[in-house]
């Protein structure tokens, strides 16, 4: 077991880790006139971004400007999730420090906006239309609570999304050197296909994310 989450440790010394440069890998291995220029990969990621603009700016209606800080986490998060399915590379979003560091903060200014300046609608949404009187005040103590623990979920959510699909890659990818002769084709086509799956994981997980963030975004403006 300890052999099997080694995949997720450092492997560079504290003092002088260079595990989190991967996330900066995607502006050092790109040349600067692919952004430039256009190119299919520019016209795609704009695509995307422009698909994701749609969809997000009718959920948060009276400050879309907030999407481009949105759309750069789900730029982030899903280059890094993309890049930590190649091998030797460091998968910063599978660690809790880095999804809590994207989720927390994010939280706390929303919350303290919201508190601050939205006040009477925060507290709207602690009880649900509807409510009967006497559930009143367990709604508000179960609303309270759900409300404080979304940065824990948030980031929660993402990192054991890909350490589990990291953990099954690893365990198909262990199973070739004791697998017989004969059973290598299928093992071959179910490691493929597990990761084409991860690769469809890694989008849905920064849109998930993102779509979360902006929710909870509106719900503290609007």
């Amino acid at each position: 077991m300890t052999n099997l989450f080694s995949i997720f440790d450092p492997s560079t010394p504290n003092f002088m880790s260079s595990n989190w440069l991967s996330m900066t890998l995607v502006l050092s291995c790109t040349p600067l006139a692919i952004w430039m220029n256009p190119s299919r990969p520019t016209y795609l990621f704009k695509a995307l971004l422009a698909y994701l603009f749609s969809e997000f700016s009718p959920l948060i209606k009276k400050a879309p400007f907030l999407l481009i800080s949105i759309l750069s986490f789900f730029s982030l998060i899903m280059y890094n999730n993309v890049l930590g399915l190649l091998p030797y590379i460091f998968t910063a979003s599978s660690h809790l420090v880095f999804t809590l560091t994207l989720a927390l903060p994010a939280w706390l200014a929303l919350m303290s906006y919201g508190w601050l300046n939205n006040t009477s609608n925060l507290l709207v949404h602690l009880i649900p239309q509807g409510t009967p009187v006497i559930l009143m005040p367990f709604m508000v103590l179960i609303e309270t609570v759900s409300t404080l623990i979304r940065p824990g979920t948030l980031a929660i959510r993402l990192s054991a999304n890909m350490i589990a699909g990291h953990l099954l890659i690893t365990l198909l990818s262990s199973a070739f050197s004791s697998m017989p002769t004969m059973a290598l084709p299928i093992l071959f086509t179910a490691q493929i296909a597990l990761s084409l799956l991860e690769i469809a994981v890694a989008f849905i997980q920064a849109y998930v994310f993102s779509v979360l963030l902006t929710l909870y975004s509106a719900e503290c403006i609007d």
